[in-house]
């Protein structure tokens, strides 16, 4: 089910259609769960992306599509092998379709313990306002 808002467009998945993306590595592509809260100035976006860094995302926005993809290596044990995992590696993939509403050059991102975060600034008219009722 999609749910709508008015700054951004977003669509509940749990792992990544494949026949909308092109891979180039065989492994397995999550689509990361995220909160979106938003204020009167901003609308601000963290995402969960375990094990990335912020040399390994990478965002673009092209057109009304900001995308977030997510590089993971995979964590290797010497002299262990795996004989139980329940936590699957994979790499990650998530699209948004963002409004007129949002000042694209002002997109902040950080990262830090897993989770990115996007500040995605309202522009300068999108913003609310109070209009004050006058008597005549």
């Amino acid at each position: 089910m999609a749910k709508k808002t008015q700054a951004m467009e977003i669509q509940r998945q749990e792992s990544a259609p494949t026949e909308e993306m092109e891979r180039t590595r065989a492994r397995r592509c999550f689509v990361p769960k995220a909160d979106i809260y938003e204020t009167d100035h901003e609308i601000i976006v963290l995402a969960d992306i375990p094990g990335a860094n912020e040399k390994k995302v990478d965002i673009t926005l092209e057109k009304n599509i900001l995308s977030i993809s997510a590089t993971i290596e995979p964590v290797r044990t010497n002299g262990y092998e795996l004989t139980y995992a329940e936590y699957e590696e994979g790499d990650f993939q998530r699209s948004f379709r963002l409004s007129d509403e949002i000042d694209r050059d002002k997109i902040e991102a950080s990262v830090r313990d897993g989770v990115l975060q996007l500040r995605l600034p309202k522009a300068q008219g999108a913003a609310a306002r109070k209009i004050t009722v006058q008597t005549k």
